[in-house]
């Protein structure tokens, strides 16, 4: 991380978090298959605000976007890898569906109006993406990102990618619940614990 004290970005938000609409489409239950890939950032960040949501059963660290032989956090960090940090969660469809996860990434969990970086972590490392896993997902995004531009939600155009995942890796043991396991890191202690308490203050009937 580039930065490990560098500013909390503001989430380029024009309405409070709580006040982001809820998905117009979404997947019920009987079609969701319970497993979201996304990118917002640092998965440190992500990691630690998406394990926080009841009915999430699972969250990992990993690549997507680029080839196996860069899935590695040092040539990661480079920016040449086309990898994107992301996260990948295991649901229960019944307790939580994808698009309440989608609300949750876009409110709360990073800014998808910055393109290729989080405050001062910068690169296409960082970049704010969505990996679809079927097609039903997709549509679910799209559909998303579009009455989000429309609701005014965000102060700037989204820059969220929409991309195909070709494979995910999982990332190096370290970074697994590495916010819960090194709470006192200045990085962790100025820029992921702020996104948990927003994600706290804004959705406390989502929590575990």
């Amino acid at each position: 991380m580039s930065n490990p004290v560098c500013e909390l970005p503001g989430l380029g938000l024009r309405v409070p978090p709580d006040q982001v609409p809820d998905p117009a489409l979404d997947l019920t239950a009987d079609e969701d298959r319970g497993e979201a890939v996304l990118a917002g950032g640092c998965f440190w960040c992500t990691e630690a605000v998406f394990r926080r949501l009841a009915g999430v059963e699972e969250v990992q660290p990993g690549y997507a976007g680029g080839s196996a032989d860069t899935a590695d956090y040092k040539k990661v960090c480079s920016g040449r890898t086309g990898h994107a940090e992301v996260i990948r969660i295991t649901y229960d469809p019944a307790r939580i569906s994808y698009g309440q996860l989608l609300k949750v990434f876009f409110a709360v969990a990073h800014d998808p109006t910055q393109k290729d970086r989080q405050g001062n972590d910068v690169g296409t490392q960082y970049r704010s993406a969505v990996f679809p896993l079927d097609e039903r997902q997709r549509d679910v995004v799209q559909a998303y990102l579009q009455q989000l531009e429309q609701a005014r939600a965000f102060a700037s155009p989204l820059a969220t990618t929409v991309e195909p995942l070709e494979a995910f890796f999982v990332a190096e043991a370290y970074h697994h619940d590495y916010a819960a396991r090194n709470p006192g890191q200045p990085y962790i202690q100025f820029v992921s614990l702020p996104k948990v308490e927003k994600l706290v203050h804004a959705f406390p009937d989502r929590l575990k």
